[in-house]
C-alpha cells in the first residue's frame, strides 16, 4: 500500500505542478479581463436573476427541463461536499493557512471561468431524440470549435467519467462520511475488524453498507430521483452549516484578525524557516489551488452540464446565474471551515487528518458539549457527501451519453460500477482517496480549459450582445436612433 501511494503522489505531482496551476489562474484570469471583471460588476444582478422569473423566448416559452434555480441547485449538490470540509482541512493540513488565501484567488477568477462555461453551455446547448435538452463541455468543444476537435470533446467526457467514478463522485465521499461516522461512533476502535489487509471498525463498514445501499435506491430511479432527492436537502443543509460555522466565528471574533494576517503570512511562505518561503508557498498554492478546484470546480467543466438544462432563452442569463455557484462554495461555506480550523489552532494538533480536524475544530469552537459538536458536523457531512455523489452520477452519466450515444446498456453497466466505487470507498486510506481525486479532476480540466481559450471571444460577444440588448430594452428611443 505505501508502494502504491507514493507512485499516486508522484503523478499528482506531476499533473497538479506548477504548469497546470499557473494554466487554471491564467484562464481565469484572462476571462477576467475579457470580460472586464464581469463576475465584480455584475454578482448583484446575478442574485437578482436567481430569485426572479424565467426568461422567456419569442414564443412565450421557456427552452430547458428545469428552472435556473434547480440548475443551480443540482450543481451545488454536486460541489457543496466533502470538499467543504474534508478538503479544506486537509489542505490546511498539508499546505498550512495560507492554503486558504489560495482558495479565495483561485475562487474570485473562478467565477469569470464558471460564468463563461456556463454561458457556453446553454449557447450550444442541444435536445436529444427523446426531448430532454443535454449540452455541456463536449458539446460546447464539438460545436463551438467545430466537428474536427470532436476528440477533444471525447477526452473531457471519458475524464469526466473518471472523475465522477474515481474522484469526486466515490471515493473522496463515502470515504468522508464513514470516516466521519466512526469517529462519532467508535472513535477508539473498539470495535475492529480486519478487512482486505485493512483494519476498521464495524461502525464504519455498517455505514458504508447502509449508504451504498441509499445511493443503489436512488440513482437505480434515474436521473429524475436525483435531482429531486438532492434540491430538497442542499439548501437546507447549507444554511444549517453556515450558521452552526457562524457561532464558531462569532464566539472568536478578537481572534479573527490574526487568523486573517496568518493566513496571508503563510500563504507567502513568511511563516516558514529561513530558507523554506519559497518551498511553503508552493505548497499552500498547490494544495489550496487543488482544493478549491476540487470543491467549486470551475474550470472543471461539470457545472456547465446542469446548467444546459436551465429554463432560460439567454446564455449570459444563466451565466450570471451560475456563477454564483463558486461564491456560494468557496467564497462562503469553505471560508466558514477554515476560519473554524484556524481560529481553534485544530490544524496544528497531531495525529489528526481529513475530517478528523473539523471535528476537533468544532469541538473546541462551540459553546456545546463535544458529543453535540461532532453529531452536528457528521449529519452535514453527510448530507453533503451524499448529494454530491448523486450529483456527479448525474454528470458523468451525461459524459457517458455523449460517449456512447445514449446506450442504455452502457448506461445500466455504469450504474452497477459507480455504486461498486461507492462500496469500495470506505476501504481506501484518506491520503490514496484524496490524490487520485486530484489526479482526474486536473486531468479533466484540460480540455475544458483549452475550449475556454479557444471560445473566449464568443464569450465576449454574447455578453456585449445581451447587454446592449437589454439597453435597448430600456431605452426604446436608442434602438430607434441606431436604425
Amino acid at each position: 500500500m505505501e508502494a502504491f501511494t507514493e507512485l499516486l503522489n508522484k503523478i499528482d505531482n506531476y499533473v497538479w505542478g506548477i504548469p497546470l496551476i499557473v494554466a487554471i489562474l491564467a484562464v481565469g484570469l484572462l476571462l477576467t479581463i475579457r470580460l472586464h471583471g464581469l463576475q465584480f460588476r455584475k454578482m448583484g444582478l446575478g442574485f437578482k436573476y436567481l430569485f426572479s422569473k424565467e426568461s422567456k423566448d419569442k414564443n412565450g416559452k421557456n427552452t430547458g427541463d428545469v428552472s435556473s434555480f434547480q440548475a443551480l441547485c443540482t450543481a451545488l449538490s454536486a460541489t457543496i461536499g466533502t470538499g467543504n470540509i474534508v478538503g479544506v482541512a486537509t489542505a490546511i493540513a498539508a499546505g498550512g493557512p495560507g492554503a486558504m488565501f489560495w482558495m479565495w484567488i483561485a475562487a474570485l477568477v473562478g467565477t469569470a471561468t464558471k460564468f463563461s462555461e456556463c454561458t457556453l453551455a446553454v449557447k450550444y446547448r442541444t435536445q436529444a431524440e427523446d426531448g430532454h435538452i443535454v449540452g455541456g463541455p463536449f458539446y460546447y468543444i464539438e460545436n463551438g470549435m467545430g466537428p474536427r476537435w470532436k476528440w477533444l470533446a471525447k477526452i473531457f467526457a471519458f475524464f469526466g467519467l473518471l472523475v465522477g467514478l474515481w474522484g469526486i463522485g466515490t471515493f473522496s465521499q463515502i470515504n468522508g462520511i464513514t470516516s466521519a461516522v466512526q469517529g462519532f461512533f467508535d472513535p477508539d476502535m473498539k470495535h475492529p475488524v480486519t478487512i482486505v489487509g485493512v483494519q476498521l471498525s464495524w461502525v464504519t463498514v455498517i455505514a458504508g453498507l447502509i449508504l451504498t445501499l441509499l445511493v443503489a435506491l436512488v440513482i437505480i430511479g434515474g436521473l429524475k430521483r436525483i435531482s429531486s432527492v438532492a434540491e430538497k436537502i442542499v439548501p437546507f443543509m447549507a444554511i444549517v452549516y453556515i450558521a452552526i460555522s457562524l457561532i464558531v466565528i462569532f464566539t472568536h471574533l478578537p481572534a479573527i484578525p490574526g487568523a486573517i494576517v496568518e493566513i496571508v503570512e503563510s500563504a507567502f511562505g513568511l511563516r516558514a524557516a529561513a530558507g523554506g518561503a519559497l518551498g511553503a508557498m508552493v505548497m499552500a498554492m498547490q494544495k489550496g489551488i487543488a482544493r478549491g478546484i476540487f470543491s467549486n470546480e470551475a474550470g472543471l467543466g461539470s457545472a456547465p452540464i446542469a446548467a444546459a438544462a436551465a429554463k432560460v432563452d439567454e446564455p449570459v442569463r444563466q451565466g450570471l446565474i451560475s456563477m454564483l455557484g463558486t461564491v456560494i462554495d468557496t467564497l462562503i461555506i469553505c471560508t466558514m471551515t477554515g476560519l473554524t480550523i484556524v481560529l481553534t489552532d485544530a490544524w496544528e494538533i497531531e495525529g489528526l487528518e481529513g475530517v478528523q480536524i473539523t471535528t476537533k475544530a468544532f469541538q473546541i469552537g462551540l459553546p456545546f458539549p463535544e458529543q453535540l459538536s461532532s453529531f452536528l458536523l457528521m449529519v452535514c457531512l453527510i448530507f453533503f457527501a451524499f448529494t454530491t455523489i448523486l450529483g456527479w452520477d448525474y454528470y458523468s452519466e451525461r459524459c457517458l451519453d455523449y460517449l456512447t450515444h445514449n446506450s442504455k446498456k452502457a448506461t445500466s453497466i455504469y450504474r452497477f460500477l459507480y455504486i461498486l466505487c461507492v462500496f469500495i470507498g470506505p476501504y481506501m486510506t484518506v491520503s490514496a482517496v484524496w490524490t487520485i481525486a486530484d489526479i482526474v479532476n486536473g486531468l479533466m480540466a484540460i480540455p475544458n480549459l483549452i475550449a475556454l481559450v479557444a471560445l473566449n471571444g464568443v464569450v465576449v460577444a454574447e455578453v456585449k450582445k445581451y447587454f446592449s440588448k437589454q439597453k435597448e430594452m430600456k431605452n426604446p428611443g436608442l434602438a430607434a436612433g441606431k436604425s
